[in-house]
């Protein structure tokens, strides 16, 4: 690889850690940020101002921010993706039968990534938006999806991205996991207990393509006190599959 190609992928690089940063710090100004991502201050400020004259940073009261342009390109991706375009209407429905907040994910490198979200009359308020990225290893999501990924795949996940504890009820055993992912392979269902977040249970089905490749999961997420008993480990297990069942019928005919 020649130098030019080398200073090249380095720039790119340091856009987007620039941005993320931006993300993280919900705004700074170039000193900050300097700190933040221990590059010089004329290097981030170089980086800036292209972001700013591209529109996708916004300068406001001697602060950089993201700007919407990134939606704009968020939601062109969003909507390109086939199991979006299929199963949010099937989510919506899902969210006001149970009540509770229903969730779309896919993977992506390694991590779950909510496409959807549905919110019944009496869903909790919690702190995950769509587009966040999460650990696959704590949620009912991401628990389905890894049960029918190769096991080679998953290897390379956990290895990438390793088993981070997040909550006292987090798996952080390999050989836990296996078996959790073992069962839900078995039921096409998966459970978090607490396991991303307190008060928080979910159960999540696959969705899978004419060819049993897993393409993404569905969900429903509620607090404890209303994820319990018969509900929790049957009836809302039972109207999850079926929902992943109709898209894939709508994913297959589509």
């Amino acid at each position: 690889m020649t130098a030019p190609e080398k200073t090249g992928i380095q720039a790119v690089e340091r856009v987007f850690t620039i941005v993320e940063a931006l993300n993280e710090l919900d705004g700074a100004g170039v000193s900050e940020l300097s700190r933040h991502v221990d590059l010089p201050k004329s290097t981030v400020h170089n980086h800036l101002q292209t972001l700013e004259s591209t529109e996708y940073i916004v300068r406001r009261d001697g602060e950089y921010r993201t700007g919407l342009k990134f939606l704009q390109t968020g939601e062109i991706a969003r909507n390109q993706h086939k199991l979006y375009q299929v199963a949010r209407s099937e989510v919506d429905k899902l969210a006001e039968k149970t009540g509770d907040i229903s969730g779309l994910m896919t993977e992506e490198h390694g991590q779950g990534v909510f496409i959807y979200r549905g919110r019944g009359p009496e869903a909790a308020r919690i702190d995950t938006h769509i587009g966040d990225r999460i650990p696959l290893h704590c949620t009912a999501l991401g628990k389905v999806i890894m049960a029918f990924l190769p096991d080679d795949r998953v290897e390379e996940i956990l290895d990438t991205h390793g088993l981070q504890e997040l909550t006292r009820n987090t798996i952080t055993d390999r050989d836990r996991l296996y078996e959790e992912l073992e069962a839900a392979r078995e039921r096409k269902i998966a459970f978090d207990d607490e396991e991303r977040l307190n008060g928080l249970r979910s159960v999540a089905a696959p969705v899978l393509d004419s060819s049993s490749t897993v393409i993404g999961a569905i969900s429903v997420a509620g607090p404890t006190h209303r994820m319990q008993g018969e509900r929790f480990r049957t009836e809302l297990p039972d109207q999850a599959l079926g929902v992943a069942n109709i898209i894939e019928l709508n994913i297959q005919h589509s």
